[in-house]
Formats: structure tokens, sequence, C-alpha cells
């Protein structure tokens, strides 16, 4: 009987879990920028139905429900429930920025451009986030890294492509307020960081998500949407909330908030170049929407200002890939017979 190498199994157990690890999060990364992809499409499709803020809202109380439920059952109480000063100013600016905000400008610009050239532009959050870093952090900025922010910008020009005649065009002012609304995720991220809130990431969004959910009911109320056509709505803008409501918001915002605890925020942040794909695609197969070339090459300038400012981070994270590729596995020692 040939005894059994216990070190060179638990060696080997652990690096086959070590891959199956990098090959979940590599599919939760696509499927996270399948769900923001689709998002898009969700916004465009119950649009056709809904006043736009009165949308948003509908979609955060739904989310809100799901993930405050979510967080209560797995966690202790003492876990989900703000503490600190810190935890009340987070909440509250996430509920302002990354919900209210974010949320208000993407579903008006979204009614007026189509879901690529949207996400596009949302898209470009990481870009501007040094630039509010560097005025309300005081982080510095390379000169590099503003060029960086100047090309990526040169690309949204490519895009909009604004003229005397396009700048009054309801196309270029929807992708103006989308890009409002990456400019709110830029600051509320920032803010983030500055008041420092210590309670956990999926408790805070789960609060911010509900008080956000409010603050968007009041707006929509004091703007005159008609609250009664929520009632009046077609089997597809059910869908369209749902769709948005539970895999897009409750269950990404699970996932992609994972995917930064493991393998960091940058790489967690690169989806938002990888959505557009997906947005593009589901936008074609279910809304016949068009790709304009000019919002591919704009695309292309965009990712070009990125990796210019994410320059170290991303030249680390080559070298780090480079040597886990050319690592060589542990020759197992024969066992005695």
């Amino acid at each position: 009987m040939v005894p059994l190498n216990w070190s060179a199994t638990r060696a080997a157990l652990t690096s086959r879990f070590a891959v199956y690890a990098r090959y979940r999060d590599a599919a939760l990364f696509v499927l996270l920028a399948a769900l923001f992809g689709a998002s898009f499409v969700s916004i465009k499709t119950g649009l056709r139905e809904l006043p736009p803020v009165l949308f948003a809202g509908l979609r955060f109380d739904i989310a809100a429900l799901a993930l405050l439920a979510y967080v209560a059952v797995s966690r202790p109480r003492s876990a989900w429930l703000p503490r600190t000063r810190g935890d009340l100013l987070g909440i509250a600016s996430a509920a302002a920025f990354l919900i209210a905000f974010n949320n208000g400008f993407l579903f008006l610009g979204q009614g007026t451009t189509t879901p690529a050239v949207a996400s596009v532009m949302y898209g470009l959050n990481p870009i501007l986030a040094p630039i509010f870093a560097w005025w309300l952090l005081g982080d510095r900025l390379s000169s590099v890294g503003a060029l960086g922010i100047g090309i990526a910008l040169a690309g949204v020009v490519l895009i909009v492509r604004p003229s005397p005649a396009t700048l009054a065009d309801a196309s270029a002012v929807g992708q103006l307020l989308v890009l409002g609304a990456a400019a709110a995720v830029a600051v509320g991220s920032v803010l983030l960081r500055r008041v420092g809130p210590r309670m956990e990431s999926v408790a805070l969004t789960a609060w911010a998500m509900a008080v956000g959910a409010v603050m968007l009911h009041v707006v929509s109320l004091a703007a005159g949407e008609a609250q009664a056509s929520a009632l009046a709505v077609g089997p597809a803008t059910v869908a369209s909330v749902l769709a948005l409501a539970i895999p897009s918001t409750a269950v990404a915002y699970a996932i992609y908030f994972g995917l930064i605890d493991r393998v960091g925020p940058v790489r967690a942040n690169l989806v938002a170049y990888v959505a557009p794909v997906f947005a593009a695609l589901t936008g074609w197969l279910v809304l016949g929407a068009a790709v304009s070339p000019w919002t591919a090459v704009g695309f292309a300038v965009v990712v070009a200002g990125f990796a210019l400012i994410e320059r170290q981070t991303l030249a680390a994270e080559v070298r780090r890939f480079r040597e886990r590729t050319h690592e060589t596995p542990t020759a197992t020692p024969p066992c005695d017979d």
C-alpha cells in the first residue's frame, strides 16, 4: 500500500483552490460588467412609460428592501447599524451623490441618448475621481496624470462632437447629464474616503440606497412628475424595473463590493470599461440601437487616458500577473512503496 503524502496533497489542493478563486473572480467580473451594461437598456426601456426621477426612486425602493433584508439576516445587529458620526456622514454622502444625484442625472440623460453612449460617458467616473481627490483630499496629481485626464476628456469630445448645432440637440444634453452622473459618483466616492465610515460597506450601501430612494421621491414630487403613472405601466416596464432593481442593483452592488475586498478597487473599477461592451450589445439586441463609430473611437481614447492616470498600478498588476503565469509548479516527491 502506498502511504499518502499529506504535505504534497495539501499543497496540491491549495494550488487548485487558488486557481478556482481566480476563475471565480474572473467570472464574477464578467457577470458584473454584464449586469451594469444591461442596466442601461433596462433604464431606456422603463423610461418609455415612467417619469425619470420616479423610475430611479422605484429602482432603489426595491433594491434597498432586498439589500437591507440580506444584511439583517446575514449580519449581527451591531454590524449593520450606523454607530459613529463617520457612519452617518458616509450614509448621507453616498445617498446624496452615489444614489440621488447620480441616478437623477443618469435617468434624465438616458431619455435622449443610447445605452452605448450613456455607458461610455458614465464610465468616466474613474477619470474624474483624481480631480476631486486633488481638490477635496489634497492628493497630488502628476503631470502625466493630468495629461491622462486631458486625453480622456478628448475622448468625450469625440463622442459628443460639440458644434453650434449639436450643443442644443437633445442627445448632446442627455450625454452631458450622464456626464454629470459620472461626476456625482466621483465626488461621492472621494467624500466617502474623507469622512471615513467604519461600518461594513455592504451595510452602508443598503442604508444609502434607502435614504437615496426617499430623496429621489421628494425630488420627483417637487418636479410634478405623475406618481399615478407607476400604477398604469405595462409588463415590459414592470420587468425593466425588477431587472434593474434586483440583478443590476442589489446583486451587482454585492458582487462589486466583494470584488473590491478580494482583488482591490482599481481592478474592480475596470468594470467601467467592460460594461459599455455589454451595454452596446444588449442595446442592439433589445432596442435595435446602432453604435456610432465615433462612440467606439472615443471609448478607446478614454481607456487610453485611464491607462495613463493609473499607469503605475496597472504596471504592477501586469508584473504580478506575469509572475503568477510563469511560476513553475513544485514537483511532488515520489512516495516510497
